[in-house]
Order: C-alpha cells, then structure tokens, then sequence
C-alpha cells in the first residue's frame, strides 16, 4: 500500500477487499492517466519536477492507457484503487521517477477529478441519445398530425387530440431533460485539482493551467469544498431520475397501447417477447423493464441523498459509494434510451383503432357545449344542457353524432343543423388552433421548431 509507512501491521484481507473500490472505479482509468498527464505537465511548468521526469511520467502514462485499451495490461483487481494501481503501474516501469507524479495532489481532489471529468463524457453521451429519441418521436409525431385519438383525464376517455399532439408532449419533456443536463454539465465542468488533501498545498501551483488542459471552464474555489462538493453528481443523478420518469410514462402508455383492450400501436416482433405457456402472447417486455428499471435509479438518487446529509468536511470514506450509484444509473439510463429508440421507430399506429375509440365516450361532448356557449347560452348553462343530452344518449345507447335533431331540440332549441358539424371529430381538433392545442396547423409549426432546435434536417 501507498500509505503503509505509518502502519506496524499489514492490513487484514477481508477489511483490504472492504476498503477497495477498484472493481467499479477502473472504469475511470482513462479520466484517471488523462488528468494525471495535465498534472504532471504543470508540475515541470512551475518547476516543480524537472522537464525530462516529467517527459518521462507522461510518456509512460500514455503507454499505460495504450495498454490498457489493447488488452495487453490487465487492471489488477487486488489494487485499492484506480488511482493506486495506475501509480503502481507507473513506478514499476520508470522507478522512482513515477513517485513524482503525486506531488501536490491528493487522492481527494484526484478521484473529485476523475469523476467530474467522466461525468462530462456520460452527459454529452446521454443528451446524444436523448436527441435521437426526440428523433424518432417527431417522425412520428410527423406521419400522424391527423391521425385522430382520444385525450384522456383520469384514464377516461376525454376530449379528442391527435396522436401527433400526444407524441409531442413527451417530446417538450425530453427536451426539458436536455436543457437540465446543459445545466448540470456547466456545474460539472469545474475543476478541483489543487484542493489537495483538504487545504491546497504549499507548492506554488498553476490551477488555471491544469484547467485549460483538461477543457475545464473554471476552477474550484475552496479547496474544503472542491474535495467535498458532490453535488453536480447528485443534480446528475436527480435528472437521470426525472428522464427514467419520462421514459416510464411513455413505457406505461405503450404498454396499454398494445393491450386488447387499446390496441392503438402494434410493437414490432423484434421488440415483444412470448410466453412460455401461451403461444398467443406478444408481451411489450422493454417497457417493462424501463418502468421497473426506473424504481433502480431512484434508489440510487435517493442512495446518495443519504450518504452526503450528514457528512462533516471535508472527504469522508463514505463518498466512495458515490461512484456505483453514478456508474449505475448512467448505464441503466443508456440502455434504456438505446433500446426503446428502434422499438419507437418500428412500432406500427393502427390509426382506424384510434378513431374508433374516439368516437366512443363522449369525446366531442365540450364541443357540443361550447356550440351551445356561441349561441348565446351562459356556459354553465350549455354545460348543463349537453350533461342532460349526453346521459340521453347513453339512455338510447347513442354517441352524439347519432342522435337526430329532433332528439337534439327536444333538449335546447337552440340546436341546428350545424351542430353535426360542430362536434364532427376532426371539427374539433381542428377549431384548437391556440398555441400548444392538437390543431395539425399548430402541431406542424411545433415540429419545424423543435427540428430547428435540434438541428434536424427534413426529410
């Protein structure tokens, strides 16, 4: 151990195996060498270490890294660390010219690197991903800016929309989830190296440096917090956990969707599962697992949550726990995007099965109230009115477009012939032409901007 020389015994086994963390952290070797190069580099700058060691460190590191990324050097799983194995490995290749590279660092303000740093890839990685589910939703949205279907409220059937417009309402969350990842990355991107152990360090340090090298935007301020702060992994983690909620709405849509009893969208064979006992199953198993995945990425936010609220400054052990949370969620939150992009793409809309069921249950029953309301009629009144006219037609087992005129003046005679008109389904969508309403007219525009948004590029 890089630490022993204060120690009598050598550490017991089971608390060594208890104490490591290189079985979940080696994933950030490469952020490890990377910013270890940087440091090193400002270390001969100040003179702190002579050029030629630190030519020296820097161009074995970069071996290291080539070695590690061809499979010809294994990460010792016996290692405390990341941190420890790559130094290990540096100073058994160039001696005690490696010792020199932890000069004025510590592995506090080391691992608060590395992590700050994987953190930046997995965002941009993720925002990618989160870009081609917006995609795929607005082709979508796209092929089906007239495709007419119930809105629902309380999981009943309510006012007439258009699968477009419903489309699109997952696209204006995804997007959110966008810009509150750009948010936390500009968090992330502040760089802590230098707060050493907990209070800097007497060696005569060029931090801005360091941060130009590494693509930082700035620096930490205070050395206690720059070892401490894990909050931009929290904020991570609390986004992720809002982007799974979205990613578990839409799940739990399609799972209906694709029921018996909806059959709105039909999933593609190579996207469902079967049955082990009954052949007739074609189960939408991926939504599933998204719904019950995201349950796993709260309990990670909430993880850590718990790990930071009590903690004195500045590092503590239990911030080593941060890591599988954040390596977690960060996979769990990508193989969900990645999975669920091409089952989207290639699910089929069975348009006729949406306009069936929004031709059930009373859907265009506001509209006929607002027809009332034009006429003249206090809209408290024509509410009342169409209620009666509607528990009339249920009594006849009638939808309003099927009732006579006559059936309607017996209620209001205030009722004509243009009342057929007036609550024809595609009458109503089309009359919500307001900003953010299902008109196809508004959809479209929403579309072209989002596209522009994203750089989309028309077909």
């Amino acid at each position: 151990m890089l630490w022993e020389g204060r120690f009598k015994k050598e550490i017991d086994s089971k608390t060594n195996d208890f104490n490591s963390s290189i079985s979940f952290d080696k994933r950030m070797y490469k952020e490890d060498i990377t910013g270890s190069i940087a440091h090193c580099k400002m270390l001969a700058k100040q003179g702190i270490i002579d050029k030629e060691e630190s030519e020296k460190i820097v161009e074995e590191l970069k071996n290291i890294l080539s070695d590690i990324e061809n499979n010809v050097l294994e990460i010792d799983s016996n290692a405390e660390d990341i941190h420890m194995f790559i130094e290990s490995e540096l100073t058994k290749r160039i001696g005690s010219t490696g010792k020199r590279l932890h000069t004025a660092r510590s592995r506090n303000d080391q691992v608060a690197l590395d992590i700050r740093m994987y953190l930046k890839n997995e965002i941009k990685e993720i925002i990618k991903l989160l870009k081609e589910l917006l995609n795929v939703l607005i082709k979508k949205a796209e092929e089906n800016t007239q495709t007419v279907m119930p809105g629902y409220t309380h999981m009943q059937r309510a006012q007439p929309i258009t699968f477009a417009h419903h489309l699109m309402a997952y696209v204006e969350m995804f997007l959110r989830d966008i810009q509150r990842l750009e948010e936390n990355y500009n968090r992330t991107n502040i760089m802590p190296l230098g707060s050493c152990a907990l209070a800097g360090t007497t060696y005569n340090l060029d931090r801005n440096y360091v941060q130009d090298l590494l693509g930082f935007s700035d620096i930490t301020k205070n050395s206690l917090d720059g070892v401490s702060d894990r909050d931009f992994a929290i904020e991570f983690l609390s986004n992720v956990s809002i982007i799974m909620m979205h990613l578990s709405r839409l799940s739990e849509e399609i799972v209906m969707w694709c029921s018996w009893e909806f059959k709105f969208i039909e999933l593609d064979d190579a996207f469902s599962t079967g049955s082990s006992i009954m052949p007739q199953k074609k189960n939408p198993d991926i939504t599933e697992l998204v719904r019950g995945k995201t349950g796993r990425v709260y309990g990670n936010l909430m993880g850590i949550l718990t790990i930071m609220k009590g903690l004195p400054l500045a590092y503590n052990k239990d911030m080593q726990e941060d890591k599988e949370f954040i390596f977690d969620s960060v996979d769990t939150v990508k193989i969900c995007l990645v999975t669920l992009v091409p089952m989207i793409d290639t699910m089929k809309v069975l348009k006729d099965n949406m306009k069936k069921a929004a031709l059930k249950g009373f859907i265009n029953a506001t509209d006929c109230a607002d027809y009332l309301a034009k006429k003249g009629i206090p809209f408290r009144d024509a509410y009342k009115t169409t209620g009666i006219l509607v528990a009339y037609a249920i009594d006849n087992d009638k939808t309003l477009n099927e009732l006579s005129l006559d059936e309607y003046r017996k209620i209001s005679d205030k009722f004509d012939k243009d009342i057929y008109e007036a609550i024809d389904l595609k009458t109503c969508v089309m009359n919500r032409n307001v900003i953010g309403g299902p008109a196809p007219e508004q959809v479209q525009k929403r579309i072209k901007e989002v596209k522009e948004i994203l750089n989309i590029q028309n077909n």
